[in-house]
C-alpha cells in the first residue's frame, strides 16, 4: 500500500452547520429545515458537481421553501462558521506523509466551500493531489471520478487505501478495486484507529 486516499468532509474536516444556526437565533426545527432541506435537496449534487454557485443554490431553495429564504441566504453566506477542524487527524497524515505514503484528497464539493473550508489547512500542504466533484462535474460514487484520479496521477489501484465516511462511495472504490474503509458516522476516533494501523 503506497497511496493514502482522503475524502475530506467528515474525514479531514468536521462541520457544526446546526450549531451555527441555533446561535444564529433559530429554533432547532428551523435549523435542520434549513441545513438538511439544503443537503438532501437535488440543488446540493448540482452544486458538489460544479453546475451551479451558492448564490443560484440559496436562491433554488428559497423558491421552494419561501418562509426560510432570508436564514437559508445567511447560512450559505456564512460558511466558514460550518468547518470544524480535525488537528489529530492532520497529525496522523503528517506522520504518514513522512513515513513515506502518498496523500490525496478526493472529494464532493463545490468550488466556493471547498476553498472556505481548506483555506489555512496543514493538509492542504501535505497532499499530492487532489481531484474534487466541481473541478470535473463528476460525483461519488459514479466511477468516472475514482478512475479520473487514478489516471490523473498514475496510481495502481492495488497499491491505494480510500477513507470515506459514506458506504456507497467505499463500495464504489472496492468494485474498482480500491481498497477502502467506511468511517461510519464521520467518527473522528474510529478514523484516528484505522489511520494508526497503516503507521
Amino acid at each position: 500500500m503506497k497511496n493514502i486516499i482522503l475524502d475530506v468532509g467528515n474525514i479531514l474536516l468536521g462541520y457544526r452547520w446546526k450549531e451555527m444556526l441555533l446561535e444564529h437565533g433559530l429554533d432547532e426545527e428551523r435549523a435542520k429545515r434549513i441545513g438538511r432541506g439544503i443537503f438532501d435537496s437535488p440543488y446540493w449534487a448540482e452544486f458538489d458537481a460544479g453546475r451551479i454557485r451558492i448564490k443560484e443554490l440559496a436562491d433554488a431553495f428559497s423558491g421552494e421553501h419561501p418562509d426560510l429564504e432570508e436564514d437559508a441566504h445567511w447560512f450559505l453566506g456564512h460558511a466558514e462558521l460550518m468547518r470544524v477542524e480535525r488537528p489529530e487527524i492532520w497529525e496522523l497524515v503528517k506522520r504518514l506523509k513522512e513515513k513515506g505514503y502518498h496523500i490525496y484528497l478526493l472529494s464532493n464539493y463545490s468550488e466556493e466551500l471547498f476553498t472556505i473550508h481548506t483555506k489555512g489547512t496543514p493538509f492542504m500542504e501535505l497532499i499530492d493531489g487532489a481531484v474534487v466533484s466541481y473541478q470535473i462535474h463528476e460525483l461519488k460514487p459514479d466511477p468516472p471520478i475514482y478512475e479520473y484520479l487514478l489516471e490523473k496521477y498514475g496510481l495502481k489501484r492495488e497499491e491505494c487505501l480510500f477513507f470515506d465516511d459514506r458506504p456507497e462511495n467505499t463500495e464504489a472504490a472496492g468494485k474498482l478495486g480500491i481498497a477502502a474503509v467506511t468511517i461510519y458516522g464521520g467518527s473522528e476516533e474510529l478514523l484516528r484507529e484505522e489511520l494508526r494501523k497503516l503507521l
